[in-house]
């Protein structure tokens, strides 16, 4: 038991490392005490591991299958892999040993609401509420349930009660960011978009992508093809670019418009307040290089705000990336292409668009169109 607590304290502290340690010296003093296993469960899935996490609670779960937490956990592991029907099974069976444990009812609505079932996730919440009024968690989950309804005025309020109940709940200041940021019609269709992505399987999610950029190849072909219809099929493509840049950025960018606000100011992270210093860096170096091209028509002030422009898909990719190998991954590749940008714009600066600056040019464009299939992949993984 000793063992296994200091893991759990360890982890919350995030020494990961040691957490494990502990939690695996736990399970081999005591291999047949539920809970160690169900720590050990807990530290992993702190870490992102899901299947080792899932195969450790399952363990404590055949030890002790009349322990809701054990199969709250499990829920818990499924939820973070958008296994929504997995997640229900697990919710619905901790709460047949306890039907009022509060953390699997929870758990319930969040994978019905996913799978589509909005009226029988709004009941559970309800319900929940009714029973505990003064717990954050639930609150915070009924904001986040009204906001991909696209209710975020009430969604609002559920994520202010939460945060007065529990000041330090993320759950609940993320929420209160996305409910300010779909005050912004552009920023609603946005995060519809994401919830939708959200309830659908890697595999879905991979096709629409994948189809997506065949679809955009296809209209412009047919442009080239057919100079009657390009006059139609260019806007179209332009918006298509628009709202995949956006995909891309709108987290930050409307982030930096909420530090114009008091609220977002005092909800923001710090890492949020990071990001969106870099991101209004990019911005400003963007607006300035274009300013010097429309004075000067100059090649390198072209690229300097290219470049300055696409920068912010791998900046924000890396600050919105949640596991800490993937997010180091992408760091490195960041700096790199950052690199390649600033020598582009020098050499063409010095030597013309006929040196090798041009070349670089060329490397960066690739890498960021290569960058956005990496950080796909890690984040699907995930």
């Amino acid at each position: 038991m000793a063992h296994a607590l200091l893991a759990l304290s360890l982890s919350a502290q995030k020494q990961y490392a040691e957490a494990t340690d502990e939690a695996r010296r736990a399970v081999h003093l005591a291999p047949e005490f539920p809970f160690a296993h169900y720590t050990l469960a807990s530290v992993l899935d702190d870490q992102d591991r899901f299947p080792e996490a899932e195969a450790a609670v399952n363990e404590a779960i055949r030890l002790d299958p009349d322990d809701a937490d054990h199969f709250a956990l499990l829920g818990s592991i499924r939820l973070q892999q958008r296994q929504w029907e997995g997640a229900l099974s697990a919710a619905e069976a901790a709460l047949a040993v306890e039907p009022e444990h509060v953390n699997a009812a929870n758990l319930r609505a969040i994978a019905l609401q996913k799978l589509g079932r909005r009226q029988e996730a709004g009941a559970t919440l309800g319900s929940t509420l009714a029973r505990d009024p003064e717990n954050a968690v639930t609150h915070a989950n009924q904001g986040w349930a009204l906001l991909e309804n696209g209710d975020h005025t009430r969604a609002m309020e559920h994520f202010r009660e939460a945060l007065r109940l529990e000041p330090g709940l993320d759950w609940a200041r993320e929420g209160v960011l996305e409910a300010l940021k779909a005050r912004n019609p552009v920023y609603r269709v946005l995060l519809a978009y994401f919830f939708w992505m959200a309830r659908l399987s890697d595999q879905v999610r991979w096709g629409i992508i994948i189809g997506g950029s065949f679809l955009f190849r296809a209209l412009r072909a047919t442009a080239k093809a057919n100079p009657d219809a390009a006059p139609f099929l260019y806007p179209l493509m332009g918006l298509y670019v628009a709202f995949v840049f956006l995909t891309w950025t709108a987290e930050p960018l409307f982030n930096l418009l909420l530090r114009l606000n008091p609220l977002g100011r005092m909800a923001l992270s710090r890492e949020q307040i990071a990001a969106t210093n870099w991101i209004g860096g990019c911005l400003l170096g963007a607006l300035t290089f274009g300013a010097l091209f429309a004075a000067s028509r100059a090649p390198w002030a072209a690229i300097g705000g290219i470049g300055c422009a696409l920068m912010m898909i791998p900046i924000s990719s890396t600050f919105g990336a949640t596991g800490a190998r993937g997010r180091k991954i992408l760091a490195v590749v960041t700096t790199v292409l950052g690199a390649l940008a600033l020598g582009a714009v020098a050499l063409t600066a010095a030597q013309g668009m006929e040196g090798p600056g041009l070349l670089l040019l060329g490397l960066f464009l690739i890498g960021v169109f290569a960058f956005s299939w990496v950080a796909n992949a890690i984040s699907h993984r995930r």
